[in-house]
Formats: C-alpha cells, structure tokens, sequence
C-alpha cells in the first residue's frame, strides 16, 4: 500500500502548487480510507488535464460524470 501511495503522490504533483495541495489533501486523509469505487474514480480524476482540474476543484464547474462529481463534491468539502 505504501508503494502505491508514494505512486498516487507523484501523480498528485500538477502544474500549480494549488492544485498539488488539493490532491495531496485528499490523497492523505481520505483516500486511505475510502472504498475501491472512489479510489478508482481518483485514479480518472488523476488522468484529466490541469487546466480541467482546476475548473472543477475551483467550483466553476462539474465533471458531466456522476462520480466525478461526487468525488469533487468531496474534495471540495475537506477542511484545510
């Protein structure tokens, strides 16, 4: 697991230091304890573009996929 979690904190690393906190956050309190859907929604969310990203994570906007969104909809709710 923790092989895999060193892997998920590279990929974490984005273009802007915002974006890599955001995902580090997640990664480290809920991730862990999360269910094996949300984890594999984490790893798509992983895949998509910065700049997509950063919408959804701002709240300009929501992914079209319902668990995108639950799982941004999450993130978004984690204190900071």
């Amino acid at each position: 697991m923790n092989e895999n979690i060193n892997k998920l904190r590279w990929r974490c690393r984005r273009g802007t230091l915002e974006l890599d906190l955001i995902l580090l956050r997640y990664l480290e309190s809920r991730y862990p304890k999360a269910d094996i859907s949300e984890q594999q929604t984490f790893l798509l969310l992983l895949g998509l573009e910065d700049t997509e990203l950063m919408r959804y994570l701002m709240g300009e906007q929501l992914p079209q996929d319902e668990l995108l969104t639950n799982l941004i909809l999450i993130i978004r709710a984690l204190p900071v």
